[in-house]
């Protein structure tokens, strides 16, 4: 399938009607060589791409966060209003403590999470996954390694986002399911959007917004 820049325009109606000519050609070049080439599967994708992206207006995490966002974003990592202040308005020292130790990242002070923060239409995160993602798309392990803001740039943050989708997270399979489709985790039932959102974000931030998307998107691809 081939998605329309009318059709963009009208999942995301934030979005600039630029951004939307630079990654468009790119999303009906990459997302049939990931078999994200059904509308139940484009419009599930989209809706995901539409939220990380802030409807394709950035491809770098920002992490610029005044003291109570901290709070109330990272409460594992800045419990109280007193260890928030010490990081608010400082984005690399957020990074690099709210990734530290994992993601494939090393400590707070290798300042691995400020370099490997979220970037791309997906917000690929983590020395971990930009590894494979490298490995993935050009054979070299350590391609973003060297030049992470590769992943910024219209090819690869479309790119990234289908490889991401399909190859390190198998959502493909997910999107399939009906809509009224569940799963358990956890203990917890979870409906199939809510499932894609946990395996992209690892939470449920955001969901009201995705969800938005999503139905629009639905609309719109059917």
């Amino acid at each position: 399938m081939t998605v329309t820049s009318e059709q963009l325009q009208a999942i995301m109606p934030q979005a600039d009607a630029q951004n939307i000519q630079k990654y468009l050609p790119y999303l009906n070049q990459v997302m049939p060589v990931y078999h994200i080439d059904t509308p139940v599967r484009a419009a599930a994708f989209l809706a995901q791409l539409g939220h990380e992206s802030g409807q394709f207006s950035m491809v770098i995490e920002n992490l610029n966060y005044r003291a109570d966002r901290l709070v109330t974003v990272f409460p594992k990592y800045f419990p109280t209003p007193d260890i928030a202040q010490r990081y608010a308005g400082k984005p690399d020292k957020i990074a690099n403590k709210v990734y530290a130790n994992r993601l494939g990242n090393g400590p707070e002070t290798s300042g691995d999470g400020w370099r490997f923060r979220g970037r791309g239409l997906i917000q690929l995160t983590g020395r971990a996954s930009y590894d494979d993602c490298s490995k993935g798309l050009t054979g070299n392990t350590h391609t973003f390694e060297d030049a992470p803001d590769l992943l910024a740039t219209p090819q690869y943050a479309v790119a990234s986002a289908c490889w991401f989708w399909t190859v390190y997270k198998t959502l493909n399979d997910v999107a399939d399911q009906p809509d009224n489709w569940t799963t358990m985790y956890k203990n917890k039932l979870y409906s199939k959007f809510q499932w894609l959102t946990i395996r992209i974000n690892g939470g449920l931030n955001g969901y009201d917004d995705r969800l938005a998307l999503w139905e629009k998107a639905k609309t719109v691809l059917k």
